[in-house]
């Protein structure tokens, strides 16, 4: 327990690895929601400690900035962004760039989907020669609602945690210990007949738990949304028609090149189970 002695030594403000350090005793708040920014002042708190002498220790007026943004990002979001970047931070030159085609650059290609899923929104963003098309797609989970789900889950079989002091403590351990399932059916045939699936996981206050069938039930919401109350199709279901809304003569281009971005893609085994559905969908919807 901390004394008052020791809280005198904390800032009133904290951010970052900092603040999620210390997060179980702290008022946490996230300045974005569903890659939108909602609370300018404390993204404005995000922007001064990462300008700052913590991070990067730069004199704005001495250099020019590129900002990515999420496809769909409401246009008064970005011209609040650009007007902060030069009335409050005065920069030399600010441009902003799409995430989506700066991922595709990054691996050689100039047309392609992406499908980028970071800690707050999934977007399959089809680009091709270096331009979004229209038929972007949405999908309100990401990273953040897995580990809320996860968290759910822990809790149905009789552990303890809070949703908001063991948040961060959550979101490591399904980092470690989560993958996608390549086969659903079977996972949950394992899960439930067999200890094959179960891990043991030993928490900040050292006390081990045992995670099994979690492991994979988790970030299975990105394919079926309905298992966290959100409405709409899955991100196989997304990413299919997509491309198949895209004029038919660029579609084999865009098959060709999926790429996959942003943390809550890099579940072990995502890759095979996303391309596993992909087939199934074409088989049954167009070659039928």
């Amino acid at each position: 327990m901390q004394t008052i002695q020791e809280w005198a030594h904390f800032p009133d403000l904290m951010i970052g690895d900092e603040a999620s350090k210390l997060r179980s005793m702290l008022e946490v708040t996230y300045p974005m929601e569903n890659g939108i920014v909602k609370n300018w002042e404390d993204m404005c708190h995000v922007w001064d400690y990462t300008f700052g002498p913590e991070k990067l220790n730069i004199d704005p007026h001495n250099c020019k900035i590129m900002l990515t943004e999420p496809p769909m990002n409401p246009i008064k979001n970005r011209e609040r962004m650009l007007e902060m970047m030069f009335e409050k931070y005065e920069f030399a030159g600010a441009y902003v760039a799409i995430q989506a085609v700066l991922t595709l650059y990054a691996q050689g290609l100039q047309s392609g989907v992406v499908v980028d899923s970071g800690d707050g929104v999934t977007h399959i963003c089809p680009v091709y020669e270096g331009f979004t098309l229209p038929q972007i797609r949405r999908l309100d989970i990401a990273g953040r609602d897995i580990t809320s789900y996860m968290i759910k889950l822990l809790l149905l079989r009789g552990y303890a945690f809070n949703h908001s002091a063991d948040f961060e403590t959550v979101r490591i351990m399904k980092e470690k210990l989560c993958y996608m399932g390549y086969n659903i059916e079977q996972e949950q045939k394992l899960s439930t007949e067999t200890t094959v699936l179960v891990e043991n996981y030993q928490l900040p206050d050292g006390r081990i738990i045992k995670v099994g069938g979690e492991r994979f039930e988790a970030p299975e919401a990105l394919f079926q949304p309905h298992l966290i109350n959100v409405e709409g199709q899955g991100i196989a279901e997304l990413l299919f028609d997509t491309v198949q809304r895209c004029d038919i003569d660029i579609r084999p281009e865009l098959y060709k090149h999926i790429v996959l971005s942003g943390g809550s893609t890099m579940y072990p085994g995502l890759p095979s189970r996303l391309e596993r559905e992909l087939k199934q969908l074409y088989l049954e919807r167009v070659l039928k």
